[in-house]
């Protein structure tokens, strides 16, 4: 069964584009070392929430959007070994986050349901 980190980020809303092509680098490098897929979405429809929302998750300041990104792998080994490679390549080493990596909010998840 596949395997996915699911990741939400604040992103200054200026940085869209090179967000976008941060994220397209970053997929290479993810795909080089087994991932399948990765997917960057960008906030359009997010709610404030009554008690908790993505905003507050990531503690959202003005000018900012939040990014859902998700990446799925054909397992977890595959992930730990794959995430291992990735933090270890020297392309992503020379990457710079154009977004609060501190306020960056990642789990791992089993896949329980494709529909």
């Amino acid at each position: 069964m596949t395997y996915v980190d699911g990741i939400i980020a604040p992103v200054p809303s200026e940085n869209k584009e090179a967000y976008i092509a941060h994220a397209r680098r970053a997929a290479a490098i993810f795909k080089k070392h087994g991932a399948l897929s990765l997917t960057e979405c960008w906030g359009d429809d997010v709610p404030d929430g009554k008690t908790n929302s993505m905003k507050t998750a990531v503690l959202l300041k003005p000018g900012e959007t939040v990014a859902l990104s998700w990446i799925m792998w054909p397992s977890k080994e595959a992930r730990d070994a794959g995430m291992a490679k990735v933090m270890e390549d020297p392309d992503m080493a020379k990457e710079e986050m154009p977004f609060d990596g501190s306020r960056l909010i990642y789990g791992g998840f089993d896949v329980a349901l494709e529909a």
